[in-house]
C-alpha cells in the first residue's frame, strides 16, 4: 500500500501538526505501509533550509519538499507543488490531506477526485465553534465553495476525538468519519531535569515551576494564564511561570507588557521556540502544565505532559479533557479565572496530588495515546477503504 500525506508546512514552528504528521508518517513506515509527505519549504516568517523538488529524508521520515510561493497566513500556495502532484499523484493508493482551507490540501484533493484516487481528511480542529468564528466570512465563502463539498466526497475524514468528529458533523459532513487518538512518543527519563531546568533558566532550586508549552497565540489564551498566575502571588511563594512557545512580534511583545503590569514579570520567563531535548528537560523538570485554551481538537502538548507525568490543568475545550477527567489525570477547569488560579494552587501547595496525577497520566499516554497501535488501526482504516470494507474505527453518534 502506497500512502502520500499532503500538508502545507512541516515547520516545527507549527507545533502538533507538524509532529503528527511526521510520527504517523514514521509509524505507518515500521509497519510496512509505503507511505511519505509532499509539502512545501515554508518555516512561518522564513524558509526551511532543505533540498526542493526532491525526495529527501527529515528527521527520518521520506519528504518531498516543494517551494512556496507566498504566505498567504495559512494558505501557502505552491506552483511546483501542484505540478509534482498532477504528474505523481496517480502512483499512490490513497491520499491523506492534512489542514483545512489552504492551497496544498484543496489541490491535491481535485487532483485525487480527478485520478480517481480516495483520499482521507483531517480536520486538525479547524471545525471547532471558536475557530470557524477567525476570518468568518472568508471561511463561510470557501467552506461553501470547496470545504464541505470536498470533505462530502471523502472516503473518510479523520477526527481525534468524538467532540471532533461532532463538530464535523455539524459543519455538514456526511461522510464516513474515524475517530483515532494521536500519540506520543516515550520520553526516556532523565532524573537530573528537576535540577537542570532551574539551573537552565537561573532558578532558585526550590521553585516550583508552572509550564506553558504551545504557541503563543490568543487561541491558547497565554495572556488569561498569566493573569489567573498573578492572583497566587507568586514571588512569595517561589513560583515560576515558564511560557515556551514562540508567535507573532506584537503579540509576544504585549505579553511581556502584561507581566510588568501585573507586577510579575519576575516570575515569568519567555523561553522562545523549543523542542527537542530541550522540549523533554521542560516536561520533565516542571512541577505542572497549564493550557488555558479556547479549542483544541487534540492537544499534542497535553499529551505529551501526561507522557511525561506531568499533571495538567486545561480547559474543558480541550478535546481530550473527557480522557483526562476521566483518568484522574489532571484538572479540566471552566473559564473562569478564580477557577483557574484555584486550581494551580490546589496543585501547586501538594506535591502528592501532583504525583498521583501525573501517575495517572503516564498511565493514560502510555495506554490509550500510543503511535504503534494507532497507526496499526489507521493501517487498517486505509485498507478498508481501499477494499471497500466497513471502517471499523467510523464515528457511532450516541444516541
Amino acid at each position: 500500500m502506497k500512502v502520500l500525506h499532503v500538508l502545507p508546512s512541516l515547520s516545527y514552528r507549527l507545533g502538533g501538526p507538524t509532529q503528527v504528521a511526521l510520527n504517523v508518517v514514521r509509524t505507518l513506515r515500521d509497519l510496512g505501509v509505503d507511505a511519505e509527505i509532499a509539502t512545501t519549504n515554508d518555516d512561518e516568517s522564513g524558509l526551511l533550509d532543505v533540498p526542493v523538488s526532491q525526495r529527501i529524508y527529515y528527521d527520518n521520515v521520506p519528504v518531498w519538499f516543494f517551494p512556496r510561493l507566498a504566505r498567504l497566513k495559512a494558505f501557502i500556495p505552491s506552483i511546483k507543488l501542484t505540478r509534482w502532484l498532477v504528474g505523481n499523484l496517480d502512483r499512490y493508493d490513497i491520499l491523506h490531506t492534512h489542514y483545512l482551507f489552504c492551497y496544498a490540501p484543496t489541490v491535491a484533493v481535485r487532483i485525487a477526485q480527478r485520478f480517481g484516487i480516495p483520499y482521507c481528511s483531517s480536520t486538525i480542529g479547524q471545525l471547532t465553534p471558536w475557530a470557524l468564528q477567525q476570518s468568518q466570512r472568508k471561511k463561510q465563502i470557501y467552506s461553501h465553495l470547496i470545504e464541505r463539498p470536498t470533505l462530502n466526497r471523502a472516503a473518510a475524514v479523520h477526527c481525534t476525538t468524538a467532540a471532533e468528529a461532532e463538530d464535523v458533523c455539524r459543519f455538514g459532513v456526511t461522510a464516513p468519519t474515524l475517530v483515532l487518538p494521536l500519540g506520543v512518543n516515550a520520553i526516556a527519563v532523565d532524573s537530573s531535569a528537576v535540577w537542570r531546568l532551574r539551573d537552565r533558566y537561573a532558578l532558585p532550586p526550590s521553585s516550583t515551576i508552572v509550564l506553558f508549552l504551545s504557541r503563543l497565540h490568543e487561541k491558547k489564551r497565554p495572556d488569561f494564564l498569566l493573569r489567573a498566575f498573578a492572583q497566587l502571588n507568586p514571588k512569595a511563594h517561589g513560583y515560576h511561570l515558564l511560557l515556551a512557545g514562540a508567535g507573532e512580534v506584537g503579540y509576544c511583545d504585549r505579553l511581556q507588557t502584561l507581566t510588568h503590569t501585573l507586577e510579575i514579570a519576575d516570575s515569568v520567563t519567555f523561553t522562545g521556540f523549543i523542542s527537542g531535548p530541550d522540549k523533554n528537560l521542560l516536561l520533565q523538570g516542571a512541577d505542572l502544565f497549564a493550557l488555558p485554551s479556547y479549542s483544541e481538537n487534540f492537544g499534542i502538548a497535553v499529551a505529551e505532559a501526561l507522557a511525561a507525568s506531568l499533571p495538567v490543568v486545561i480547559t474543558p475545550e480541550v478535546q481530550i479533557a473527557p480522557d483526562i477527567a476521566a483518568a484522574q489525570a489532571g484538572l479540566v477547569v471552566p473559564d473562569c479565572l478564580d477557577d483557574w488560579t484555584n486550581a494551580m494552587a490546589k496543585l501547586l501547595v501538594s506535591p502528592s496530588l501532583r504525583t498521583q496525577l501525573g501517575q495517572n497520566g503516564h498511565r493514560l499516554a502510555r495506554t490509550k495515546y500510543n503511535w504503534p497501535a494507532i497507526a496499526q488501526n489507521l493501517a487498517q482504516s486505509y485498507d478498508e477503504i481501499l477494499t471497500g470494507q466497513r471502517l471499523s474505527f467510523a464515528y457511532q453518534p450516541s444516541k
